[in-house]
């Protein structure tokens, strides 16, 4: 009997083992993370101190709840003054795309002022014009290349948001975007720029003279381990930089969300679904 049993006790053990690494893998890629940060600058007007930035990055047409109730739950409890979606709301393998983009646009539309830039994904999909289109009917701002001052009683700063790269080859570059702003405002604004692509931060947007840059894209580094900024990037290269959290570049500030979803098939570990709260204050 002795000997009959120990098989069947090692079995239960190692089914105990395995149910306990699903649970730990599903809850880490179900289970949303508020991550409040802080942006710190003399050149923020004293009237946008508190200001709150709700950023949302790398969807992925994944849901967190019927019809997202979770994840606009935890919108929700950050009150925030404006919303940032930061590309790949959507992918090629998201079904019914119009239709969830323009569900979950409307939805954070009616909890404050929404702007989106595309990702690489919704181009890849072709079908950014039509996201593009499904957000702005459920009242989105998709800032294509494009700067709109954002106001708060006689105060303003500027939000600029520029297209994927993979968008078409003859559209505006992130440059000419810069220096349209300039043209028009000046360089006494406090200027804000929305992207999708943390890896063009270092070798181009750093350079554009915007005061912080938001991005997503890395989805985290997909796996985080100590001592790492992610093992594996979304092109598949290993221990990537720039994939979470705040990054300096020669003066120029950047922060990078973790995201929401997952590019298929991949899984993330050590490394939670995140909603960004980004609280704008002014250092006097």
């Amino acid at each position: 009997m002795k000997k009959a049993t120990k098989p069947r006790h090692r079995l239960v053990r190692t089914a105990l083992i395995l149910l306990a690494l699903a649970g730990f893998v599903f809850w880490d890629n179900n289970a949303l993370e508020t991550n409040r940060v802080e942006f710190i600058s003399r050149r923020l007007p004293a009237a946008f101190d508190g200001f709150t930035i709700v950023q949302l990055s790398d969807l992925h047409g994944k849901e967190f709840g019927k019809g997202n109730e979770q994840l606009l739950k935890a919108v929700r409890e950050e009150n925030p003054d404006l919303i940032a979606v930061t590309g790949d709301l959507v992918d090629e393998y998201t079904e019914h795309s119009l239709e969830y983009a323009a569900e979950i646009g409307g939805a954070l539309a009616a909890l404050a002022p929404t702007y989106y830039v595309t990702g690489n994904h919704e181009w890849a999909a072709r079908q950014a014009e039509d996201i593009c289109a499904a957000l702005e009917s459920a009242g989105v701002v998709c800032l294509r290349n494009e700067t709109v001052p954002i106001a708060r009683g006689d105060a303003r700063f500027l939000l600029s948001g520029v297209d994927d790269p993979n968008a078409y080859a003859d559209q505006k570059t992130p440059e000419d975007v810069a220096q349209e702003l300039l043209n028009t405002h000046g360089e006494n604004d406090f200027r804000l720029l929305l992207a999708h692509r943390n890896d063009r931060f270092p070798s181009e947007y750093y350079r554009l003279g915007y005061d912080l840059t938001l991005t997503g894209h890395a989805h985290g580094g997909v796996i985080r381990l100590p001592f790492t900024d992610g093992l594996i990037d979304t092109h598949q290269g290993f221990f990537p930089s720039y994939t979470a959290g705040f990054y300096t570049v020669e003066g120029a500030e950047l922060f990078v969300s973790r995201g929401l979803g997952n590019i298929f098939p991949s899984l993330r570990l050590f490394n939670r679904p995140e909603v960004v709260s980004l609280t704008l204050r002014c250092q006097r």
